[in-house]
């Protein structure tokens, strides 16, 4: 692609791509007509919310999807380059087997150090990220070089960005690709100004759907739902009774000092999509109050108040990538005359977590670990995590999910 100076004069190639009424903070986007189509409101997290009727038929060969905020974006053909920002996305672009078309994400070797754990256990899944470009913030000049075919990214959130305004966002979308993607429902964290009426929050799976209709693929989508949903129907079954659960908390240590970071275990949203089904109590919640993280982001800890929240359970975030090291971690925290009195520390039930930020492939992992962490006795023993290593391997009739099958739905073989 030439410089921005394509934003002028004549309509460029990606003139294939339409854009049917996308909305971006308040006002259309210049060349566009037409109504916003609605989007599907947020439901509770189910393997069966598939975007229906969120893909129409526009012509012989063109379609469109809905997803909030973009709006409805029209498609002639489907996209071939994939612009990402969160792994959310990236993650999705790879289960729908397109983990080649991705030319961008944020902190790509974090990422891919993650990825491969537990892609190791997936037969003839991988991903070769190395060296893409790391996308937040994103620049213009950039996204012209890389001439990708859609930017699955948030505007919104990229509005927040420095050095990015509607004009931008604009101008990008009109001369190299749309924008499509969905990022605030993380934690239904607020939308920045000129975002709220164009805002709607979706669960994960819904978000997935989505994004599945854009690259026409449907059945890989339902195939992964139909996964998923087999195994929260064991687990729902399996829950021991509220009164009888652990409480947990889920945190990060900083990598350059002694700071650490907790999270919602049941927060709306996609960030808690691998533990708020489970329903532990969060052993945060009343040790922090009100202050526990507007619009449910992080709150910053110190040892004395994770031991006044005192979990059962501590979720640690982070080891399973070369960044983190668990058996580092669990040493710190029973050296210390504070933290060896937290009942998770005693206990030995500190255990690795992977990420929030997760889409289909991680969730599937993430939700299984979490049961064995949080309920042994209902989903079998948690065999642990050794740092560097893949994801543990599971015994078949103790794994809660079908490797095969998502591995096929990530080849195409259904």
């Amino acid at each position: 692609m030439g410089s921005e100076a394509d934003d002028e004069g004549a309509p460029t190639r990606r003139d294939c791509v339409k854009y049917g009424g996308t909305v971006i903070g308040g006002g259309l986007f210049a060349g566009c007509t037409g109504d916003r189509a609605g989007s599907t409101p947020d439901s509770p997290a189910t393997a069966t919310d598939t975007a229906t009727a969120t893909g129409t038929a526009a012509g012989d060969e063109s379609y469109t999807v809905t997803m909030a905020p973009a709006g409805e974006v029209e498609f002639e053909s489907v996209p071939e380059d994939v612009f990402t920002i969160l792994s959310h996305h990236t993650d999705m672009v790879l289960a729908l087997g397109r983990g080649d078309a991705v030319n961008a994400m944020h902190a790509p070797g974090y990422t891919q150090s993650l990825y491969t754990k537990f892609l190791e256990r997936l037969d003839g899944v991988s991903v070769d990220w190395e060296g893409l470009y790391s996308s937040w913030p994103p620049t213009k000049e950039k996204l012209y070089e890389l001439d990708s075919d859609v930017h699955l990214a948030d505007p919104a959130k990229v509005a927040t960005a420095d050095g990015w305004d509607e004009d931008d966002l604009a101008e990008i979308e009109r001369n190299v690709a749309p924008w499509f993607g969905n990022t605030l429902s993380g934690t239904r964290q607020s939308p920045p100004a000129g975002w709220g009426e164009e805002y709607e929050y979706y669960d994960l799976w819904e978000i997935f759907g989505r994004v599945a209709e854009v690259f026409r693929e449907t059945e890989r989508y339902e195939a992964l739902a139909a996964v998923r949903d087999s195994m929260m129907g064991e687990i729902e079954s399996n829950l021991p009774p509220a009164d009888e659960r652990p409480s947990a908390a889920q945190v990060l240590f900083s990598t350059s000092d002694d700071g650490m970071w907790g999270y919602k275990l049941n927060y709306p949203g996609y960030y808690a999509a691998h533990t708020r089904p489970l329903g532990a109590t969060d052993a945060l919640a009343d040790a922090v109050g009100d202050g526990y993280g507007d619009d449910g982001r992080n709150i910053t800890l110190n040892d004395e108040l994770l031991l006044e929240a005192d979990p059962d359970v501590l979720l640690v975030l982070g080891p399973m990538t070369e960044y983190h090291d668990i058996a580092e971690i669990r040493s710190g925290l029973e050296d210390d005359e504070v933290t060896r009195e937290i009942t998770a520390v005693r206990e030995g039930r500190v255990y690795t977590q992977g990420a929030r930020r997760q889409g289909p492939i991680l969730n599937l992992f993430q939700t299984e670990m979490a049961a064995k962490q949080l309920y042994p006795d209902a989903f079998g023993e948690w065999p642990g995590y050794v740092d560097g290593e893949p994801y543990p391997e599971i015994p078949a009739g103790e794994r809660l999910f079908d490797r095969e099958a998502v591995a096929d739905a990530i080849a195409g073989e259904l």
